[in-house]
This record gives structure tokens, sequence and C-alpha cells, in this order.
């Protein structure tokens, strides 16, 4: 019997959400539909601009060596070209550029120049792969701020193009304020700079002023009179930038300007971590970038620069791949597609599941999993109860308090099984940190002294060598909560079992001394891994030695 073609009704079932099977990226067909017929490049180029514009971000000052992690990290993302900086601006500019120049890079190495010999000439001595040229053609920068004429600006171009190629360089070129300038005019210098030879040529929105209806129209029409490959390099004035940035891509540009972060003046420019996951989640474009490097880079870049990404950043951001709504959770648990547009994996995050007001049981059984703990369905209801309580209270919880919770009500012993009773701790110049603890462990007291790299690391040895050496310490964080010599400060400890994988304890303590506190919060998380250890679910056990 014949096999029946499967109707139109059937089709469009199938296609009502497709998936890039290898890319791990789910969104909606009706992106497909519009763009099935548009003529799209099957590789876009990424100049990756964060050490020359993304430096430019107010207050943002890198040194040498800064300059040159971020450009090896960007190398090892796959970043077609790094504009490495501006050779003419200083010394230590020109340094920075010179040293990315020679690091033995995969990437094409750029120096921004003006349409200047000068500029050039400082280019050329950091012995840079290409130069990216920049003069001003828009009405307002011509008559206010450069001064020259139409015919002027030409000139400059033709001649900086000229001597540009003349000495062997790659040379792109932007016409700065491009998309407020004449489009007749636009492509008058194109043509010009065409002839004397140059390799690429960028269109800048200096300062984020189109719509993506209109970046798309006006590339494809610079595109019809252009014969060389067209950038773009799009501002955030607006809000704009990405969504301009693969507007241009389908009006026939071929490569895009990006930085780290989506750093740069002002607003800042088109984040590089969203426009090539736009261009391979929507278009199906390729780039060289290795998507799972991309959290990585942005976390290295925010260290070195000091400007933190915002919470809510997308692809990147701390709450990218975070859920809370109790059905968000429940939905992603079952298949993540439900509520996430893409796999954590695929630009190397992880998937969080925050506790707060608005969870339920299947983010807070799941978050208790992740330390061993299984209760019961009783348990598990009253345990969101008090969270929720916590919660609307203004109160953050953290994975530290609740398992302070969990554990409460899975504890049908309140008093501490592991009680601290002495401690005492050593430390000085040409001293050796030593630490002494006596612990008592439900009636057996032990003591142990142990020495350390620093009063912490002895104390918790010390710890560890009274109650068992199967313990791990698995995280140490220490936070400031006010200023001063004197302030408070929050330390959490977790703490593990090297014969079980799956057992983990929090512990967490506040206070004014360091060192007293950490051995606080271990304790506390001690009191914990033992209950775990002992199989502390609501019914009596007989406590041993661990």
């Amino acid at each position: 019997m014949p096999t029946q073609a499967p109707s139109e009704n059937a089709k469009q079932e199938e296609n009502i959400a497709f998936k890039v099977p290898d890319k791990g990226v789910f969104v909606s067909e009706y992106n497909e539909q519009i763009f099935r017929a548009t003529r799209m490049p099957e590789t876009v180029k990424i100049l990756d601009t964060t050490l020359r514009d993304g430096e430019q971000t107010p207050n943002v000052a890198l040194s040498i060596d800064d300059k040159l992690k971020i450009a090896q990290a960007l190398d090892e993302l796959g970043v077609d070209i790094i504009e490495a900086g501006f050779p003419v601006n200083s010394e230590g500019e020109a340094e920075a550029v010179k040293r990315i120049a020679a690091a033995g890079l995969k990437s094409e190495v750029c120096g921004l120049c003006r349409a200047s010999k000068l500029d050039i000439d400082a280019a050329l001595t950091c012995d840079v792969d290409s130069i990216h040229i920049f003069l001003a053609t828009s009405k307002v920068h011509l008559e206010k701020k450069l001064k020259i004429s139409r015919g002027e600006a030409v000139e400059k171009a033709v001649t900086a193009v000229q001597y540009g190629k003349d000495h062997g360089l790659i040379v792109e070129f932007s016409c700065e304020d491009g998309t407020r300038t004449d489009l007749e005019f636009l492509n008058t210098v194109h043509k010009a700079i065409e002839e004397a030879g140059v390799d690429r040529i960028d269109i800048p929105d200096t300062v984020g002023v189109m719509t993506p209806q209109a970046m798309m129209q006006f590339v494809s029409e610079i595109k019809k009179t252009t014969k060389v490959p067209l950038a773009v390099h799009c501002h955030d004035d607006f809000g704009l930038s990405v969504a301009n940035s693969l507007a241009g891509i389908l009006g026939g540009a071929e490569e895009v300007h990006c930085t780290i972060n989506g750093l740069g003046e002002r607003a800042g420019n088109a984040a590089l971590e969203e426009v090539v996951m736009g261009l391979q989640a929507f278009y199906g474009i390729k780039t060289r970038i290795n998507t799972r490097k991309m959290a990585f880079v942005s976390r290295l870049v925010s260290q070195l620069t000091g400007i933190a990404v915002q919470p809510n950043k997308a692809i990147v951001g701390e709450n990218a791949f975070s859920h809370e709504a109790g059905i968000h959770v429940h939905g992603v648990l079952s298949e993540s597609s439900t509520y996430e547009p893409m796999r954590p994996e695929i630009v190397g995050k992880e998937r969080v599941f925050v506790v707060g007001k608005h969870s339920g049981v299947h983010a807070v059984q799941n978050k208790l999993k992740e330390y061993g703990l299984d209760l019961t369905g009783d348990q598990l209801k009253e345990v969101v109860a008090r969270i929720k309580k916590y919660a609307e209270s203004g109160k953050k919880l953290d994975d530290a308090e609740l398992l302070a919770v969990a554990y409460d009500e899975i504890s049908e012993e309140k008093e501490p099984v592991i009680r601290l009773e002495e401690f005492t701790v050593f430390t000085g110049l040409n001293f050796t940190p030593t630490a002494t603890v006596v612990l008592n462990i439900d009636g057996d007291v032990r003591r142990a002294s142990e020495t350390g790299v620093g009063p912490i690391d002895a104390s918790l040895s010390a710890i560890r060598t009274a109650v068992s050496k199967n313990i791990v310490l698995k995280q140490y964080r220490l936070e400031a909560i006010t200023g001063g010599s004197n302030a408070l400060c929050e330390v959490t400890v977790k703490l593990g079992d090297c014969e079980d994988s799956q057992l983990l304890a929090l512990g967490k303590s506040v206070g004014s001394d360091i060192v007293t506190t950490s051995v606080d919060a271990t304790v506390e998380a001690l009191n914990r891994l033992w209950m775990h250890k002992l199989g502390a679910n609501g019914d009596k056990v007989k406590r041993k030695a661990y």
C-alpha cells in the first residue's frame, strides 16, 4: 500500500516550533518562514572592538597586560578580527597593540586610524594585519566638527586608503555617522575608496538612530553599488544595536562589529554574545565563535574592566538561565525548551533554580536533591510554606538558609550533635599558623591540633582531624557586610564526604572575627553533614562515630 503524503495541516503542526538539533536552540517557526526566501550569507565575520570602542566606556582603563589577556581570550573564542586599539592615541596604547600583534594570534589584528598618515604610520609601527580608517561624512560632522567640504572629505579618504594599501595593509573604511549621511554622498565616498583599493567598507550607526527596518533597507541600497564586503557597526542609544546589526546582515552585510557584554561609549555597542546567538538561532548563519566560551569571556571582561554584567542581560547574565516561578521550574524539569530558548551549556552557562516567593514544590525538591536530601511530601509542603513566609517578609534565601529550614523540618533533635567547646589559634610573623579545637560529638570529646597556610586553613584542618578525614571542603566564601576594620563578615562553608559524592552540607555564620566566624560556619555544616550521613529523614537514628 503506498505511503500517503502528509497533509498541509500535518506539515504545519510539525513546524509549530522547529529545533536546530545539533545547536540546542529552540525558536519559533515563523522566523524561518518569513526569511526562507531571503538570501543571506552562509557565514558572517565578527570584528570585536572591546579593546577599542569597549575601552571607551566611561571609567574603563585597561592595562597592557589586561588587554593582552582579553585579546588572547577573544582569539580562543574565535573572533575573526580584533580591533586592538587606537595606536596614535598614546605610547601605552601603541605598546598594547604591538604586543597583541606579536602574540601569534589566529585572529586578524586591526588598529584604528583617522584618515591621516600620522595615524597609519603609528599603526604600521605596531605591525598590525589591518587598519580601520574612519572619517565623518554626515553634514553635522563635516560642518561643525571637521569644518571641511565634501570634496575635501573624499580626497582625505582616498589618500588614506591608498597610503594604507601602499604599505601592504588590509584596509577597512568607515564613514563615521554613516546612517545620518546623505545616501548619494555616501555612495560617492564608497565608490572613490573602492577605486583606491579598500578591502572592506563599514556602515556605522554611530549614535544608534536607526530602526531595524531602516537599517536593512539602508544597507541593501548601499549593497547595490558596492563590490567589496560590507560591515555594520551599531550603537545602543535606543537599545536597538543588536536588532540593527541583524537587520544589516539581512540587508547584505557580511561582517558585524561587536563588543563583549555590549561595552562601549554612552549606551554601548552591539553585544557579541547576542549577535552571534541571534545569527545562529534565527537565520542559521555560522560564525567562527565557539559559543561555549562566551560566558567565560564575558566574566573575564567584566572582571578586568570593573563593569558588572546586569543580572537580566541576555545570554550571559546571571539570571539568563535562572528559574524561580513554580510553573516554570516544573516545565523546565520536564523539558528544558518549555521555558528556555536554548540550552545553557551552549553558551557556557548552567541552569539555576532559585528558591523564593514564587517557588513551588518542584523547585525546592530539586534544589534539596542537589544536596542529597529527599523529603516526604508533607515535609516539602511545610518547607515551601516557610520559604514563602520568609520571602514575603523581604528576606532573600540562599542555599544555606534553605538547607537550615529543611534540616530543621526533618530533624527530631534540635540540639546540635557536634558542639565546639574550645578553640585557640596562634599566628604571627615567622610563626606557622596553628589551631587547636575541642569538639563534643554526641558526648564523645575530641581534641586536635593542626597547622596551615593561614589561621583559617589551620582551624578547618584541626576540625577535620577531630571529626573525620573523609570530610572535604567543597567551597569557602567570605563576604564583607559592613565597612571598616571592625566590619561584620559572612562566611559560607560547603562540606562534602569523599566516600559519597551525594553528601553535601552548607553552613553559614556572621561575625566580626573572620577566623571564629569561619569555625562557626564549619561546625554548622558539620552538624548538617552528620545528620545526613546518619540518614536523618524524620526517623530516629542511633548516633555513632562518623
